[in-house]
């Protein structure tokens, strides 16, 4: 519990001194919150409301920017992302199979986060790789010709 409050501690202290830095400016506005979402996984709603306070700027537009970028998240994220991509190549090669399953082991739904926080699940329109569809990544790593029977094994991996 020691080295946990201690990484805690360090973190809160670095944006201690972000939130110093950029005190009453709103220009720093995208750098506070790229490193609250970097050292707390998401972006917290008390953080919103100190980002919003510290920097003088309106919750509103600290939420809008929350919501607009992509690379945001409100929820908690897990630690391993899993990307599905539906394009129409992977689509016709089975990739609602695999997200079929992929929901079925993790026990949610696409765009969701596991209870314990190990992943993350989100289909996205595609990553390129048409040639060697379906395709999924995990923290980036790329599984060509996934398939349904393939996604336990693959899972099992990022314990």
């Amino acid at each position: 519990m020691g080295a946990e409050c201690k990484c805690q501690c360090e973190q809160d202290n670095k944006l201690d001194a972000l939130f110093a830095q950029y005190k009453g400016n709103p220009n720093g506005l995208i750098v506070v919150m790229a490193a609250i979402q970097e050292s707390q996984g998401y972006l917290p709603k008390d953080l919103l409301v100190r980002t919003a306070e510290e920097l003088g700027v309106p919750l509103s537009d600290v939420y809008g920017v929350a919501t607009f970028y992509a690379a945001f998240s409100l929820r908690p994220r897990g630690r391993h992302t899993v990307n599905l991509c539906l394009g129409t190549a992977c689509y016709v090669k089975g990739a609602p199979e695999v997200q079929a399953m992929l929901e079925k082991e993790m026990g949610i739904k696409a765009g969701n986060t596991t209870e314990d926080r190990r992943f993350s699940l989100d289909l996205v329109r595609c990553l390129g790789a048409c040639g060697i569809a379906p395709v999924m990544t995990v923290n980036g790593e790329v599984y060509p010709r996934m398939t349904a029977e393939k996604v336990a094994e693959i899972l099992a991996k990022y314990e």
